[in-house]
């Protein structure tokens, strides 16, 4: 567990070293990205209440959460969240009200507040969040029964040998975080063994390579 932490906390210091970077890059796929958020969209149920772990600066949390009831957008890096805030104040000048609310926290956390959600997104998280069974166990947890889990990650085991041998030296040198590696296989079998039904896995990227499933499963 001390080892676990250590980790997490390294994590949180290097997105809050880029964060601000970050913030001002391009979406690399945006017609990947707007099908997505389409997607994601068309899947909440009125009156949804929607958790997204790994929300980063909001980008995604501030195009969906009209969608929804109430949405709490969740990241580690407290550099991350404060963007986020920002990002939000000004959006809610041109709005009225935006159902729309960003804390620093992970799904370990969470758990303890026991608050169930409708729905919980994570965006480029998994492969970001540590050892899957553990994060996964977390992720049904905060689920209301029936309630959907959305997950779209890099699947970095079905990627380049090289890529795989390249980010370990990226961390090393405080170019890159932890990264979980594992196939859409495994990351399959590893959602149904924490007790999900999968309804669909889809490709939303719209170049030829498209590493990143789309993935939408029911607590059971």
């Amino acid at each position: 567990m001390e080892q676990e932490q250590q980790i997490s906390g390294s994590d949180a210091r290097f997105w809050d070293k880029t964060a601000r970077k970050y913030s001002t890059s391009p979406i690399g796929d945006e017609a990947g990205f707007e099908r997505t958020l389409a997607r994601t969209s068309a899947l909440m149920v009125p009156g949804a209440r929607v958790l997204e772990l790994g929300c980063g600066t909001g980008t995604a949390a501030l195009r969906l959460a009209d969608a929804t009831e109430s949405y709490l957008a969740t990241d580690i890096s407290a550099n991350m969240i404060a963007i986020a805030q920002e990002r939000l104040a000004g959006a809610q000048q041109n709005e009225q009200s935006i159902p729309l609310s960003f804390r620093q926290a992970t799904a370990d956390t969470l758990v303890d507040e026991h608050i169930r959600y409708d729905a919980v997104l994570g965006f480029n998280y998994l492969h970001l969040a540590g050892d899957l069974p553990p994060v996964l166990g977390c992720i049904h947890s905060l689920l209301a029964p029936g309630g959907l889990f959305i997950s779209k990650t890099p699947c970095v085991g079905d990627m380049s040998p090289l890529i795989r041998l390249a980010i370990p030296v990226m961390r090393l040198v405080g170019k890159a975080p932890s990264v979980t590696t594992f196939s859409t296989a495994s990351l399959e079998e590893a959602i149904c063994a924490a007790g999900f039904e999968i309804l669909e896995n889809e490709r939303h990227g719209s170049k030829k390579s498209d590493r990143r499933p789309f993935i939408v499963a029911r607590a059971l």
